[in-house]
């Protein structure tokens, strides 16, 4: 894999006078899409939205880098949002990655990839908007922090 074609960023809130608490700083977003442009506003409107969710945003433009991060990232959790081109052949190569908590799919065509992401137990939708996709991401943080709590006391 050329390391030159794939891009990764991460940006981490400062705390300070903030109007909520967040509940996700052990958890970290992996987007992966061969479309993005940081520099393209339309991209920069997306991260401002998953970063008001997640903190760590990482940015992938190919899968195999995206793969490498994935297996390198030791106990923490990773949700990945995924185009419907990449995710079809990604999912099946990150699914059984005990890291990956949840998959949502980023795509234009929500009833073509309904049909094959429907096969795979951690992909937790197919959608079409970034305001969809937060509101999912929500949901799914907010599950993992109690199921991890709820894991905590029977340890």
């Amino acid at each position: 894999m050329d390391a030159q074609k794939s891009k990764s960023s991460s940006t981490t809130r400062k705390h300070g006078n903030q109007p909520r608490q967040r509940m996700v700083q052990n958890h970290l977003l992996v987007w992966v899409d061969a479309n993005i442009d940081e520099n393209d506003q339309d991209c920069q409107n997306t991260l401002t939205h998953l970063r008001s969710v997640v903190n760590d945003v990482n940015i992938y433009t190919q899968p195999d880098a995206c793969l490498q991060f994935l297996n390198s990232i030791g106990d923490e959790k990773a949700f990945v949002i995924t185009s419907g081109s990449l995710g079809q052949h990604l999912v099946p190569e990150i699914h059984g990655i005990p890291q990956v908590n949840a998959i949502y799919i980023f795509c234009g065509n929500k009833s073509r990839n309904e049909t094959w992401a429907k096969n795979w137990s951690k992909v937790k939708g197919v959608h079409t908007n970034i305001k969809e996709i937060c509101e999912a991401l929500t949901t799914g943080v907010k599950q993992h922090n109690q199921d991890s709590i709820a894991m905590s006391f029977v340890t």
